[in-house]
């Protein structure tokens, strides 16, 4: 079984790896985005709604262009993310932009000894908790930030999506949550062409185990939604069937690709 260093270590390492080939990418867009384009989607912003005022704290916040989007918001905004080259690229831009937003280096289950804050909003999104082996540990993270009656958001991929190997011609992995899954790969879902080898240690986890693990530590779940397409092109053998939307070209929508979630801290 993979020790917690190791997966933490190997993580790290690819995460660092894959900043700046991100950074460069027509994926994340970077210069449209430091232009004053927003990187969020619809499926989030109607979740979040208005943000004026609020202090919200992304995990997992790669780059950081999300958390400087709230910022933009009017929030006051805290990212966290392992990679100290990604935190450390988001503090530049953050500085280029003159935004007022935090930025903190650490794993998510630390991040309690690194911050002291209270949040309105905790929030994470797309390809998050794979990279994390115990959700209770996680929610219990959101719900210590949580002030009462405050709000966590999340829209991540759909776990039926992480079954399939990469071209989706077979269910290759349990949907269950049974062991760690250890890949190497070149190239990046931002760049597939880029001359970048990285192993990675993550975990696959149902809905049931979100769900729970949530409610086990505090939160009632105010809504739960699917939806049938991804806003992001990052899959193996897609079609856009309506700008931003994308689907795995011979399942059409037959399943699900993205979740959202809305819970309140009791």
């Amino acid at each position: 079984m993979t020790n917690e260093l190791d997966y933490i270590h190997t993580n790290k390492k690819t995460w660092n790896d894959k900043t700046d080939v991100h950074i460069a990418s027509d994926f994340y867009d970077n210069q449209s985005f430091l232009e004053g384009k927003s990187t969020l989607n619809s499926i989030e912003l109607q979740l979040l709604g208005d943000l004026e005022g609020k202090k919200i704290l992304h995990l997992q916040c790669h780059f950081g262009q999300d958390t400087m989007t709230f910022s933009r918001m009017g929030a006051q905004a805290t990212g966290v993310d392992l990679s100290d080259k990604a935190i450390g690229r988001a503090k530049e831009f953050a500085e280029q932009l003159n935004l007022d937003t935090t930025f903190v280096c650490c794993d998510v289950y630390e991040a309690p000894k690194h911050i002291t804050d209270k949040f309105d909003v905790v929030f994470t999104s797309y390809g998050t908790i794979g990279w994390l082996p115990d959700l209770d540990k996680w929610a219990k993270v959101i719900s210590h930030f949580l002030k009462p009656n405050g709000t966590f958001i999340m829209a991540d991929f759909h776990p039926v999506v992480w079954m399939y190997d990469n071209d989706f011609k077979e269910v290759f992995y349990s949907y269950f949550n049974i062991e760690p899954i250890i890949e190497e790969e070149s190239g990046t879902y931002a760049n597939k062409e880029a001359t970048l080898h990285t192993k990675t240690i993550s975990w696959n986890h149902p809905v049931s185990e979100i769900l729970n693990s949530l409610i086990k530590n505090g939160l009632g779940i105010n809504s739960f939604n699917e939806y049938d397409y991804s806003p992001y092109n990052c899959f193996n053998e897609t079609e856009e069937f309506e700008p931003n939307k994308f689907r795995i070209k011979h399942f059409g929508n037959k399943i699900p690709m993205v979740y959202a979630i809305k819970a309140t801290k009791l």
